[in-house]
């Protein structure tokens, strides 16, 4: 019975006993609470955060790299992005002050480290929220049977996005992300079980007698497609640096780490699963999004469950950098807590902004792997790789350097953070590359995607 009751304390607004936070300050009942998300509702969030727009390109990374190389990949992704994300929890237990990544680039690099994680941090989460619109319109497509302009389907996306996002707390959002989680789960499920029991997927050649999936344990790319399918699988995993505004709005804090480690290996598992049984049976003629292999009723019916999904990514990530600048905005104001006209223009004006960046950026790259890929490759390891390693140097170097003895344990994670800010540095120029060489390939295909287009989105491959 105290576990109902807890679980059910998870999903309802609660006050909190104090009334005083180190990034809000002032909390009262008279202004919206930021510090109202339970253990339950982080889980939710960050598993919502992560699964959504990550496992649609998920299989045709496969298909480019092969299974086995695949699969291993997105372990190593896996391994790397939770240590990230813990970092990211010891960092803001040992500095109650930082609200989100450019405040620890503060601490560690002066005004310009703040400066350049803000920059790369609201980049990444626009064009993130410009792939949720694009993957959207995809989706309104697909159920409609293009019923209309794939332009009015991207701006209906927006409008709708906005709508939802500028809902102000993530106690509330949490709800939103309740829906969102289980209906993007059965969309990839449904497509799962409906290319493993019709006789080819949708974009397979439609031949006599019956037809075997080409796919292949390993693949043999060439670099500039493997390190932009390897750019797919890191921006599976790239929330983490959103789990600053996850633990900064948490009840309690200390919970964070066992929330994170319950989220990353569900979100693990979903991947693995799901990506492999899906590529297994479409080989090399599985579509992008995924939710498109089955094709006919079966990619109507998955894209009608994976809508609210979409819908509840995109209000997550357009709701985190909206409210990084309206923190930064009124941080150290009595209006950041309250409900004065001040607030509520301000807190809609940021909002409104994202929003329609990220439509901008939907309408002129409406290639969903490109974008992906070029997310992933050039902004994922500047805000969820190289800053953690530095993070853990920050708060362990001197430590270390001044014990009487150095552990054999501490030298390790030196080289451990070193490392990974050296993996970060390649995969953000390497993977840059092979996302740019992808996008200009797609624009000279013929009969491709462009910009403000009115053409099919949802039959893209």
């Amino acid at each position: 019975m105290a576990t109902d009751k807890k679980d059910i304390e998870d999903l309802e607004p609660q006050q909190p006993e104090y009334v005083h936070d180190d990034v809000f300050g002032e909390i009262s009942e008279h202004g919206p609470n930021f510090r109202n998300v339970g253990f339950i509702g982080t889980v939710i969030l960050m598993m919502k955060t992560q699964i959504g727009l990550g496992v649609l390109a998920i299989p045709s990374a496969l298909d480019v790299l092969g299974m086995v190389p695949g699969i291993i990949c997105l372990f190593v992704v896996y391994c790397i992005t939770t240590w990230s994300g813990y970092i990211v929890g010891r960092f803001k237990i040992n500095h109650r002050e930082v609200y989100s990544i450019d405040d620890a680039g503060g601490l560690m690099f002066g005004p310009v480290g703040r400066w350049a994680l803000s920059a790369a941090f609201c980049l990444y989460y626009i064009f993130t929220s410009g792939s949720a619109i694009l993957g959207l319109s995809i989706g309104l497509n697909a159920v409609s049977t293009h019923a209309t302009c794939t332009a009015v389907f991207t701006a209906v996306a927006a409008i709708v996005g906005l709508c939802f996002c500028s809902i102000r707390t993530l106690g509330r959002i949490t709800r939103v992300a309740w829906v969102g989680l289980p209906c993007i789960l059965t969309a990839v499920i449904i497509v799962t079980v409906g290319v493993g029991i019709q006789d080819r997927p949708a974009d397979a050649p439609k031949t006599d007698g019956p037809w075997v999936s080409d796919w292949v344990a390993v693949s043999h790319p060439g670099f500039a497609d493997g390190i932009a399918a390897v750019s797919n699988l890191l921006y599976s995993f790239t929330g983490i640096p959103g789990f600053f505004s996850l633990i900064c709005e948490m009840r309690d804090p200390h919970q964070y780490t066992k929330a994170l480690i319950v989220s990353q290996t569900g979100v693990l598992a979903v991947y693995t699963i799901i990506g492999g049984v899906v590529y297994y049976y479409c080989g090399s003629y599985v579509s992008s999004p995924a939710l498109g292999s089955a094709g006919g009723v079966v990619k109507v019916i998955s894209y009608a469950f994976a809508l609210p999904g979409l819908l509840a990514t995109l209000t997550i990530i357009a709701h985190v950098p909206a409210k990084f600048i309206f923190v930064n905005i009124l941080r150290g104001s009595p209006h950041l807590t309250s409900n004065s006209p001040t607030h509520w223009i301000t807190w809609l004006s940021c909002t409104f902004g994202i929003i329609l960046v990220a439509w901008i950026i939907a309408s002129t790259i409406p290639v969903f792997d490109a974008l992906v890929s070029l997310i992933g490759a050039l902004l994922g390891p500047l805000i969820c790789i190289q800053p953690m390693g530095a993070m853990w140097l920050y708060d362990n170097w001197r430590k270390g350097k001044e014990a009487a003895h150095t552990s054999k344990r501490w030298m390790c994670m030196v080289v451990w953070s070193v490392l990974m800010i050296l993996i970060g540095s390649f995969m953000m120029v390497a993977g840059t590359y092979g996302s740019v060489k992808g996008i200009m390939a797609s624009y000279a295909e013929s009969g491709g995607s462009a910009a403000f287009s009115c053409a099919d989105n949802s039959n893209s491959v």
